[in-house]
């Protein structure tokens, strides 16, 4: 597993230091290295990037300023020659704050932690499993999305059939339809949307799940076959 990062200096010899750093370590996929957050900004909403090392003291914007300016923030590891920017650093939630001049034991010492922080969010994540809640009978009800087969409408209700059980939920199928991974549900009709990693066989004219036959509308058949084919 490597991390994505992208370095942000505006000195181009501590640029250079840092970039070769990264390019040396295992646990590291460099991206690009950037002497001002405008171009960096650029390239981050161009890829996934999961790592920044992270100058504070630049000229335009500073590295606060850039943070502040970013929707998603990967982890950052603050690079700077000033120990008073400490306290600040980690109210960005920092994975790391490293003083100039670095040293490679150091530099490699917060790369692991930002590697042992990726891994324990991912397990999270899995372990938490994504999720939708729905309120059934006026209680509200946590379903994991791996477990939904299929969505029905049911007349003014939706009906949310999961490996366990069944919900009607006063919505509708749009809602659900939006509130959805893509990837993994697709509405097959105007009453059905259905998790494709259920399907255990198709025909022009239903997809089945378990013993249940799911109709397909004319033009739905291929939109599930390229579904399907991309899944892994």
């Amino acid at each position: 597993m490597k991390l994505n990062c992208v370095v942000v200096d505006d000195s181009s010899i501590q640029r250079t230091i840092i970039a070769k750093l990264a390019n040396n370590h295992p646990g590291l996929h460099l991206i690009g290295d950037f002497s001002n957050a405008i171009e960096a900004k650029s390239c981050i909403s161009l890829n996934n990037i999961d790592l920044i090392f992270l100058d504070i003291e630049m000229p335009v914007i500073n590295g606060f300023d850039f943070l502040d300016g970013l929707k998603t923030k990967p982890q950052i590891i603050f690079i700077t020659s000033k120990a008073e920017y400490a306290l600040k650093a980690f109210d960005y939630d920092a994975t790391d704050y490293l003083q100039k001049p670095l040293s490679v034991e150091r530099f490699n010492a917060s790369v692991k932690r930002a590697l042992d922080l990726h891994i324990l969010k991912k397990d999270i994540k899995e372990e938490e499993g994504d999720h939708i809640f729905i309120k059934s009978n006026l209680k509200k009800l946590k379903i994991f999305t791996s477990k939904i087969k299929w969505i029905e409408a049911f007349g003014d209700y939706v009906r949310v059939v999961t490996e366990d059980d069944s919900n009607l939920v006063l919505s509708t199928m749009k809602s659900f339809e939006n509130d959805l991974s893509r990837d993994k549900f697709i509405r097959v009709h105007k009453s059905y949307i259905i998790n494709i990693d259920k399907v255990e066989r198709f025909n022009s004219k239903f997809a089945e799940i378990g013993i249940t036959k799911i109709p397909l509308s004319r033009n739905k058949k291929e939109d599930l076959v390229k579904a399907l084919s991309a899944t892994p």
